[in-house]
């Protein structure tokens, strides 16, 4: 079955798009129609999608893996667990995902979107802080989740990134690492509190995944774009003419 050009999906990965016709299952993962990459933390089949009675519909068939799943204007956010599946509305849809230390993200397309959105306004922010949703966040936080994102945010569209680690992150800062991951939980226990999940869990999977974790919701919540990275310069400037004084 073929479809129409307004019937299908569009998704595209690393500067490569694919067509999805209803009738087809596009498969992502480490084998299928979107084989993104050799990584053995990825599973070989992770997501799927395929239309159901005219709606179109992404599914996580892995067992370890979630997925965070918003609109590209990050005002809708979604976190798909294993076993979880979610309709796809918007005219674009970007997915983040992370297998082992290797942050993923696509973006379906839809040429007949379900739900049309409109232009939003925001609200000017006055008091010092960068609101992000109901979760206000200081300066240095802000600057800490850049040092994480910013392999993301330096990437031309979608693709693949690798992120550094807590040490190399607090290097870039020009802070100490114990600084840094004081600064990481507190924004790991306060978007807890403010529902995020995937941020706490047991002891080994809090230590190993919440720096991933917080870069996909980072990601897909707006709280940091690529306008913001000269702020990383001027941090790392300032906490070494510090040190130096």
């Amino acid at each position: 079955m073929t479809g129409s050009v307004t019937d299908r999906l569009n998704v595209e990965f690393a500067g490569e798009e694919y067509s999805v016709a209803p009738g087809e299952v596009f498969t992502v993962g480490r084998e299928g129609d979107l084989a993104i990459d050799d990584n053995l933390f990825l599973h070989r089949n992770f997501l799927t999608i395929r239309n159901v009675e005219g709606l179109w519909l992404l599914s996580n068939v892995g067992t370890r893996l979630s997925a965070t799943v918003t609109d590209t204007g990050g005002r809708v956010q979604a976190w798909l667990a294993p076993g979880a599946r979610l309709p796809l509305v918007f005219a674009a849809t970007t997915v983040i995902f992370s297998a082992g230390p290797t942050t993923y993200e696509l973006t379906i397309h839809a040429a007949e979107p379900t739900f049309r959105e409109t232009q939003p306004t925001y609200p000017d922010d006055d008091d010092g802080l960068s609101t992000i949703g109901d979760v206000p966040m200081t300066h240095s936080q802000r600057v800490m989740i850049l040092a994480l994102a910013e392999p993301v945010l330096r990437r031309e569209g979608t693709g693949m990134s690798e992120l550094p680690t807590s040490a190399q992150a607090a290097e870039r800062l020009g802070w100490t690492l114990t600084r840094f991951n004081r600064k990481l939980d507190n924004v790991c226990d306060k978007l807890d509190r403010a529902g995020v999940p995937g941020l706490r869990g047991g002891v080994r999977s809090y230590a190993t995944n919440r720096r991933v974790r917080l870069v996909e919701h980072a990601i897909a919540a707006r709280m940091v774009t690529r306008d913001d990275l000269p702020l990383l310069d001027l941090e790392h400037d300032n906490a070494v003419g510090l040190a130096d004084d």
